[in-house]
C-alpha cells in the first residue's frame, strides 16, 4: 500500500495496518526496526531513531542513550500527528548518524532487501530498508550529509532532502547542526511530496527555521513541465560502469521527455570531502559534548570522581566511529589548527556554493550520480576514508543547504538498484518533484 492509497482507507482499517506492519517488522530478518511503538491512530510513517517521540525511547543507535525516553515531540511528529499520521516503529541507523552503512549501529547492522550480504546505506539504512522490504509505508531519515538519499539509492526508493530550513529541526539529535535535515523516504515521487508537504513549515521554536510559506507541492505536481537540466560531466568519470549507464540512461530519458540538457564541469569533489569533514566533525564534537552521563542516557559504574566518570561514560558508550569524529573535531577546532582548517573549510564552503549558483544561473536543475557505487557487501569497507570518499556526490547539497531528491532508476545485472539525485536551488523544489514524477513514469522502475 502507498501513502496515497492509505490517505482513502477507514481509522479501522489504519489501526489494522499499523498492527500488521509492526508484526511483520517483528518477524523479519533485515534489523531494520530497533523499537516497535505506536503513537496514535492514523497512517502509519516509521520514524528514524534520533527524532523524539514522546514516551518512546530514542537513542541514536547509541549504547551512551540506552535508557533514555522522550519528553517531548519533535516539531515533525506534532506536524505528523496534526494530519492524520501516527508515527509507528524506531529506524535503525548509523550511531548518531554517523556513517554511510547503517554498521555502527548498537543494534547491529541492518541488511539491504535486495541482497541480505550488503549494506542498505546509511546513515538511515533502517528507514530505507524498510521502505523498499513492505515494512514500512513511508517513512522519515535525517540527511547530513547523503544520509537519506544515499540509502534511498541503495535500497531502490525515494529519499528527498529539503532545503535546509524548510523542516524543522527542533527535536532531532543534532549530528552536525549547520547540514542536518529531515525529510521522507516513500515508495514514490508522490508520496514524497505529501510526506514533505505534512513535515514542512517556519517552526519559531527552531532558530534555523526559514520564514517562508509552504506552498504544497503535492497538489501542484506536473509531470509535463520542462526545464533546463545540467549534467556534470567530470562527476560521472569517478563512478563505476552501472551508474554510468543509468546516468546516460537517464539524459535521453529527459531529451526524449523535451528537456534542455546542458552539461557542465564543476571542482574536484575531493575538496567537498575535505570541506564536509572538517566542518562536519567540529559541529558533531560540540554537539556530543553534552553527553557526560551526568545529564541522561547511560553512566559509567564504579568511577572515582567526575573526571573519571566523564571519561568511562564516553569511552563505553561511543563506538569508534562516533569517537573518531569527534577526536578529528576537537583536533580542527583546536588552538593553532582552528584557521588552518575550521575557518579554510567555511571560505571553501561558500566557494561551492558561489558554483553551484553559476550553474543555477543557466539550469532550473543538476543530475548527479548519487554514489560511485551500488551498495556494497557488508564489512567491506574496512578503511574510514574509503567510507568518506562514498559521499563525495551528496556532501557538497548539505554544505550549501541546497533541496536533492533520490530516484531509482534502474537496477544492475546483480538486480541492485541504481538510483540518480535531482538538485535545485534553495527553496526551488517544485521542479524536482514534477521532473521526478515525469521519470519515474518512463522508466517503469520497480521493487
Amino acid at each position: 500500500m502507498t501513502l496515497q492509497e492509505a490517505l482513502s482507507k477507514s481509522k479501522e482499517e489504519l489501526e489494522q495496518l499499523q498492527d500488521e506492519l509492526l508484526e511483520k517488522a517483528k518477524k523479519s530478518n533485515l534489523n531494520a526496526y530497533v523499537g516497535f511503538e505506536k503513537s496514535g491512530s492514523g497512517i502509519p510513517i516509521l520514524i528514524k531513531d534520533n527524532i523524539q517521540v514522546k514516551s518512546w525511547s530514542v537513542t541514536c543507535a547509541s549504547n551512551i542513550l540506552q535508557g533514555y525516553v522522550a519528553p517531548y515531540n519533535a516539531t515533525v511528529i506534532e506536524k505528523l500527528q496534526a494530519k492524520g499520521f501516527a508515527p509507528t516503529g524506531r529506524a535503525n541507523m548509523d550511531e548518531f548518524a554517523m556513517g554511510s552503512t547503517t554498521e555502527s549501529s548498537y543494534y547491529g547492522p541492518t541488511l539491504n532487501p535486495h541482497d541480505n550480504s550488503r549494506v542498505p546505506g546509511g546513515s538511515s539504512g533502517g528507514s530505507a530498508a524498510a521502505v523498499a522490504a513492505g515494512l514500512a509505508i513511508a517513512a522519515l531519515g535525517s540527511d547530513t550529509g547523503g544520509s537519506i538519499r544515499q540509502p534511498a539509492s541503495y535500497c531502490g526508493v525515494v529519499g528527498f532532502k529539503p532545503t535546509y530550513g524548510k523542516v524543522s529541526r527542533y527535536g532531532l539529535g543534532a549530528y552536525a547542526s549547520s547540514l542536518d535535515q529531515i525529510g521522507p523516504i516513500t515508495q514514490n515521487v508522490t508520496d514524497a511530496a505529501i510526506l514533505y508537504d505534512a513535515i514542512a513549515g517556519h517552526d519559531e521554536r527552531d532558530s534555523t527555521s526559514a520564514k517562508i510559506e509552504h506552498i504544497s507541492i503535492y497538489e501542484n505536481l506536473d509531470p509535463n513541465k520542462k526545464y533546463t537540466i545540467a549534467v556534470i560531466d567530470n562527476y560521472i568519470e569517478e563512478a563505476d560502469d552501472d551508474i554510468k549507464v543509468a546516468y546516460n540512461k537517464t539524459i535521453e530519458a529527459l531529451k526524449a521527455a523535451g528537456h534542455t540538457i546542458i552539461h557542465k564541469n564543476m571542482s574536484n569533489t575531493k575538496y567537498d570531502i575535505a570541506t564536509y569533514y572538517i566542518i562536519a566533525t567540529a559541529e558533531a564534537a560540540t554537539n556530543l559534548a553534552r553527553y557526560d552521563g551526568v545529564r541522561y542516557g547511560n553512566r559509567a559504574k564504579d568511577v572515582k570522581n567526575i573526571h573519571e566518570l566523564y571519561v568511562k561514560t564516553r569511552t563505553q558508550g561511543f563506538g569508534d566511529e562516533v569517537k573518531r569524529r569527534i577526536l578529528l573535531g576537537n583536533f580542527v577546532l583546536s588552538s593553532g589548527y582552528y584557521d588552518a582548517y575550521y575557518l579554510k573549510a567555511q571560505k571553501v564552503r561558500h566557494l561551492i556554493r558561489d558554483e553551484f549558483n553559476k550553474i543555477f544561473d543557466e539550469a532550473d536543475l543538476i543530475l548527479s550520480p548519487i554514489t560511485p557505487t551500488v551498495a556494497p557487501k557488508l564489512g567491506s569497507i574496512k578503511d574510514p576514508l574509503e567510507m568518506y570518499k562514498s559521499d563525495m556526490y551528496t556532501i557538497a547539497i548539505n554544505l550549501i543547504g541546497l533541496p536533492a531528491l533520490s530516484l531509482p532508476i534502474m537496477k544492475n545485472s546483480d538486480n541492485l538498484p541504481v538510483g540518480l539525485q535531482l538538485i535545485a536551488k534553495a527553496f526551488n523544489e517544485q521542479p524536482i518533484f514534477n521532473t521526478a514524477l515525469a521519470l519515474e513514469q518512463s522508466l517503469n522502475y520497480s521493487n
